[in-house]
């Protein structure tokens, strides 16, 4: 058994506590806490990231904005190659998608109308006749999270913190001013407790002693195909369905196909259900030309959302040195640079840029709080 004094404890090294453990590290002991055997084994890990400006609501858009900066002027010492690169978003709609597609161009910015032709140019497997309303996003662009995720960790250790893997909550306790938290191999102390854990946060606030914000995991799927014949997809944008019943995306040769879905599930190691997929390869066979011949392989993910659809970073007021970072949804890699800066300013409590500080109320875990 270990013993460990710090100052922060992170519960979860995924993209979350990766990214605020960079942040703080070097400026105070840090330890992260990882129940997997490796960091970002769950949804950091099975993300098919793409950064999306016109995706989720105000607030997420907002952190989206602020993160693209940080994105783009990433420490090369870190961060080598380009964090993002470009690959366009293309929205399509049959005829019951297009109130859909409508809400899409009355809430977005940079979202351009385009003709079915249009569409069909730049995907060339598109059916024509299927698509009754055409939107292209130029500014989408593809996250490497394995190097976002990767940079912050090798920073974080350069910093002094220490990653504890195979490591589970067991319990927390605020005990004499500070948490006693328990695991299998470990006690640690620690001054402020950081909730990190993603489909697990609320289990975690439970077993700390306080109220879970009813945060939801929800299940998504992605098959990987074969390519096309004789077509070169590299030059793709993402296609999806404006009714989001299902988004297709070229990735090293091959096509990633996901059904969309969002069913709330407990959490856990998350598998594909087979129904649901052939579901969603029927409605992409529906808009496209070619057919699925084989599924080389598949995978599934948990995406947990808060009540409200809309991130939780703060300490929340009813648990003294208890720090949410939690509930990010879809949106957890392109709006993760933003809320790594803005809990780790938070964790400090110095004053953040304006444009973050005016979303700290959209997202402090105190809305949930009567």
């Amino acid at each position: 058994m270990r013993y460990i004094d710090t100052d922060i404890a992170i519960i979860g090294a995924g993209i979350a506590g990766a990214g605020v453990a960079a942040e703080l590290a070097g400026d105070f002991k840090v330890v992260l806490i990882e129940q997997e055997d490796r960091p970002g084994y769950h949804s950091t890990g099975r993300s098919a990231a793409t950064f999306i400006r016109n995706y989720g609501n105000a607030t997420i858009r907002a952190l989206s904005r602020a993160s693209a900066p940080l994105f783009e002027g990433a420490d090369r010492t870190l961060f080598p190659q380009p964090l993002l690169v470009q690959r366009g978003l293309l929205y399509v709609a049959d005829a019951d998608g297009l109130s859909k597609q409508a809400e899409l161009l009355a809430s977005a910015d940079g979202l351009l109308e385009i003709s079915a032709a249009e569409a069909v140019a730049k995907v060339p497997v598109l059916r024509p006749e299927k698509i009754a309303a055409a939107a292209y996003e130029e500014d989408a662009q593809d996250i490497d999270v394995a190097a976002l995720h990767e940079g912050w960790l090798r920073k974080a250790r350069g910093g002094g913190a220490e990653v504890l893997t195979k490591a589970p909550l067991l319990r927390a306790l605020r005990e004499g001013g500070k948490w006693e938290i328990e695991t299998p191999t470990s006690r640690i102390r620690a001054d402020i407790l950081v909730n990190a854990a993603g489909a697990w946060a609320d289990r975690v606030a439970r077993e700390s002693g306080v109220e879970p914000l009813g945060l939801t995991p929800m299940r998504r799927s992605i098959a990987v195909v074969p390519a096309p014949q004789g077509l070169d997809i590299m030059g793709w944008p993402l296609v999806a369905d404006a009714a989001e019943g299902w988004y297709f995306k070229p990735d090293a040769g091959k096509l990633f196909i996901s059904p969309a879905e969002e069913i709330p599930v407990e959490p856990h190691d998350a598998f594909v259900d087979d129904m649901v997929m052939a579901e969603g390869l029927y409605r992409f066979e529906q808009a496209v030309d070619v057919p699925v011949t084989r599924v080389e392989r598949s995978w599934a993910g948990l995406r947990t959302f808060a009540p409200d659809r809309t991130p939780v970073a703060g300490f929340d007021s009813t648990a003294e040195n208890f720090f949410w970072l939690a509930g990010h949804g879809g949106y957890g890699i392109q709006t993760a640079p933003a809320l790594s800066h803005l809990a780790g300013q938070s964790i400090r409590r110095t004053n953040l840029p304006d444009d973050l500080a005016a979303l700290v109320p959209a997202l402090s875990p105190d809305r949930f709080r009567s």
